[in-house]
C-alpha cells in the first residue's frame, strides 16, 4: 500500500537530496583535481583531459579516434588535438590502421603504460585504505546505493 508523504517528510528529503547534491559538486571538484594531480605526475605539462584520453587508450591498446571519441562521448576533434599534445610529449605514438590505410590507431608508450600503472596502484591502495577504516556493511551498502543511482 502507497503511504503519501507529509509535508515535514517532503521537506526532509528535499533537505537530504539538497546535502547529496551539494556532496555529489565537492566529489566532482575533488575528482578534477585528483586527475590533474596524477596528470602531472605522468608528465609535468600533461591536462587532466589529455590524460583522461591516455588513459583510456592505455587501457583499450592500438584504438582510433571513432572509437576513443564513442567511449570517452566527445568530438572525433577534440580527440585527434588532445592525440596530438600526447604525442609531442611522448606518451602515445600513431599506427597506419592496417584495415583502413586512411585510419590513425593510437597506442600508449610503454613509459606512459607504467607511469598509469603505478599511479592507479597508488590512488587504488589509497581508496581501498580509506574504505577499510568502514564496517563492511557501510561499503556493501555504498556499493549498492551507487549501483543504484547509476
Amino acid at each position: 500500500m502507497l503511504q503519501t508523504m507529509s509535508e515535514s517528510d517532503h521537506k526532509r528529503i528535499d533537505a537530504a537530496i539538497a546535502t547529496v547534491e551539494d556532496q555529489f559538486g565537492v566529489l566532482a571538484n575533488r575528482v578534477r583535481e585528483n586527475l590533474q594531480n596524477q596528470a602531472t605526475k605522468v608528465h609535468p605539462e600533461l591536462q587532466a583531459g589529455s590524460y583522461k584520453l591516455l588513459m583510456t587508450i592505455a587501457r583499450g591498446g592500438r584504438t582510433s579516434a571513432g572509437s576513443l571519441a564513442e567511449t570517452l562521448h566527445s568530438d572525433k576533434s577534440v580527440i585527434s588535438r588532445q592525440a596530438k599534445v600526447l604525442e609531442e610529449l611522448g606518451l602515445i605514438s600513431r599506427h597506419a590502421d592496417p584495415r583502413d590505410g586512411r585510419s590513425t590507431l593510437f597506442e600508449a608508450t610503454p613509459q606512459a603504460v607504467e607511469r598509469i600503472t603505478q599511479i592507479q596502484a597508488t590512488r587504488r591502495a589509497e581508496l581501498y585504505e580509506r574504505l577499510r577504516t568502514w564496517t563492511t556493511d557501510e561499503v556493501e551498502t555504498l556499493a549498492e546505493l551507487l549501483k543504484r543511482l547509476v
